[in-house]
């Protein structure tokens, strides 16, 4: 099906599959507003999810719909409580509009960090119209589908000593500790992960963010899971801190394939669970 354009940030293809797949951090636009209060074009970018909807490209061939905003995270993080609630209590996270980068760094320059009004301004005009795009596909399948899976798009490097110790596992499984999804068809997941030789965890640092956890209603027959990958696993990523002559490295459809079809597979199994 064509894509359905919402303004110029926030694209949704629509198909018929009980499955949606969203790409919530992998947008990189900033508005000329907000970019030149920030330290610099490179900060303001470096913790997108690189490269993860050019990595997940076949899902539309599946039948899947995809959500996507081009809007970076650093403007709103759209996987964020907007309420300010912490997803992760006594761990380093970052804010709705985040101030920081994942290592700590400012973001903004001094006395230039967003208040309260323009962070209500900021939700209103990405973060609500996001949700309301999520909620709409949702319910449009549920309503030809018994069950209708929603799997949540992200990656992050592999080390990132502010937010986590040593290296992250490949894949990073979260279904709000169960809440979210039917413990079958997170095991399944697991299982194929597993079967990569590849390290993986369910539920471990990253349980999913607000998107899995304000839309994963099991007994309403949405099923929702968030897929965290290591960019290792996709990208030749440098281990450790990363500079803006490093980083990002650039996409290389030939070391990603692996990854690609261990992808398939999952987005697969969603579909069979949804469909069973």
């Amino acid at each position: 099906m064509s894509p359905t354009q919402q303004g110029d940030w926030l694209t949704i293809h629509r198909g018929d599959a009980p499955l949606v797949v969203s790409f919530p951090h992998t947008g990189t636009e900033i508005p000329a507003e907000y970019e030149s209060r920030l330290v610099s074009p490179w900060l303001s970018r470096k913790d997108a999810d690189w490269w993860i909807d050019q990595l997940y490209d076949f899902a539309r061939d599946m039948g899947a719909t995809t959500v996507h905003t081009a809007i970076s995270r650093t403007v709103i993080d759209v996987n964020r409580d907007p309420s300010g609630v912490s997803l992760y209590p006594g761990q380093a996270t970052t804010e709705l509009c985040p101030t920081t980068t994942f290592d700590g760094e400012p973001l903004y320059k001094d006395g230039k960090e967003p208040g309260a009004a323009e962070i209500a301004a900021r939700r209103a005009r990405y973060f609500d119209p996001y949700h309301a795009a999520l909620d709409a596909e949702l319910k449009r399948l549920r309503a030809k589908h018994p069950k209708v899976a929603l799997y949540d798009c992200h990656s992050i490097r592999t080390v990132i000593p502010r937010l986590f110790d040593g290296e992250l596992p490949t894949f990073n499984i979260g279904t709000n500790s169960g809440a979210s999804c039917d413990p079958a068809l997170a095991a399944t997941i697991q299982s194929i992960c597993a079967g990569t030789g590849r390290t993986q965890v369910l539920n471990g640092r990253f349980k999913g963010g607000y998107i899995t956890r304000n839309f994963g209603k099991p007994a309403d027959g949405i099923h929702a899971v968030q897929m965290e990958l290591a960019c290792r696993g996709y990208m030749h990523e440098q281990l450790g801190p990363v500079t803006q002559a490093n980083w990002p490295t650039p996409y290389d459809p030939a070391y990603a394939a692996p990854m690609r079809a261990t992808l398939q597979r999952i987005l697969q199994a969603c579909l069979d669970y949804a469909r069973a």
